[in-house]
């Protein structure tokens, strides 16, 4: 016997602001199509004025709680994933703590950007199986739309914001594979490519600074990386492609996720895809993808369900898991 760390809960939030890619088309030199065509992107959420980051992954963190069946008396432990928080400090966990009640545990926040998400999930799994906690609120949460250059269409375009979160619970397992929870983990960054992909500003500089990257470089990175990720993970537990149920990828580009799931040899009717309606939201895309994908049908309990995600740093990973 062992111990595994079980979903038992998902849940999201959208802000109410939709905006169409046609909305861009009377301030930037681009158009539905040409948006469309180069990332799969339709449309996205916008925050409104005042709402922010801790607000969104509190809204989706209640969802999770009541999809799980629990307080968040019940919670142990809130990792919030997030490079927008609210503030320098305190975290935005400790925000959401508050917000939802909670008065004891502990909550801190997890910062590799678009990896965001899939590095807190993977601690709150280390949390789990070593006794330190019986209860983690994962949570992805963004408002990327305050760090963006409304005048650079390359990257404008591409960002969203939203927030998703999972309840994760200690449940005994056999150790094989066929346990539900986290199966296996992989995490990588390589502060090399850090030029390719940032953030022009921060609290050193004293300048709040806007997104920049180079998208062709970004592109042939992401492909490698989260295709090799993937592979490392599922062959931890003896696994490959042939293996997975479900792949819920970081939600980028359409291009991306197709090429990814080729190199895997994965077909596109196993992956799930929400980039269309969502744009890139970051560290919130996957368990927004988790939450759309098992309230669409898709997911299922017990099937095998792999998430993997790059993002500035660079920083990449994967987790492998059953529902």
């Amino acid at each position: 016997m062992m111990k595994r760390a079980v979903i038992c809960g998902v849940g999201h939030y959208l802000p109410e602001r939709v905006v169409p890619n046609s909305e861009f088309e009377s301030t930037l030199d681009t158009t539905d199509d040409w948006i469309r065509s180069r990332s799969g992107i339709e449309r996205r959420h916008f925050a409104a004025e005042g709402e922010m980051t801790s607000d969104l992954a509190t809204k989706a963190a209640q969802a999770a709680l009541a999809d799980a069946g629990i307080d968040a008396s019940q919670i142990d432990a809130i990792i919030l994933a997030t490079s927008t928080a609210d503030l320098t400090f305190p975290s935005a966990a400790t925000m959401v703590q508050a917000a939802l009640g909670m008065e004891k545990g502990f909550a801190f926040d997890v910062q590799a950007v678009c990896a965001g998400f899939v590095y807190a999930l993977s601690n709150a799994n280390a949390l789990i199986v070593s006794g330190q906690a019986e209860r983690v609120l994962v949570i992805g949460a963004e408002t990327f739309s305050r760090i963006m250059d409304w005048t650079d269409r390359s990257t404008c375009v591409l960002f969203g914001d939203g927030a998703g979160a999972v309840v994760l619970a200690a449940a005994e397992g056999e150790g094989g594979t066929d346990d539900r929870g986290i199966l296996a983990t992989d995490l990588n960054s390589d502060g090399r490519y850090r030029d390719i992909l940032y953030v022009d500003g921060g609290i050193s500089t004293q300048n709040t600074g806007h997104l920049r990257m180079q998208g062709k470089e970004v592109f042939r990175h992401a492909v490698e990386k989260l295709a090799e990720t993937a592979e490392t993970a599922l062959a931890k537990i003896g696994m490959t492609g042939e293996d997975v149920d479900w792949i819920v990828p970081h939600q980028a580009n359409i291009r991306i996720i197709q090429a990814t799931a080729k190199r895997m040899g994965v077909p596109m009717d196993r992956v799930v895809v929400t980039v269309q309606d969502h744009g890139n939201t970051s560290a919130a895309s996957i368990p927004l993808a988790l939450s759309i994908g098992r309230a669409n049908g898709q997911i299922k309990s017990g099937d095998l369900v792999v998430t993997e995600a790059i993002g500035g740093g660079l920083a990449w990973g994967s987790v492998v898991l059953r529902w």
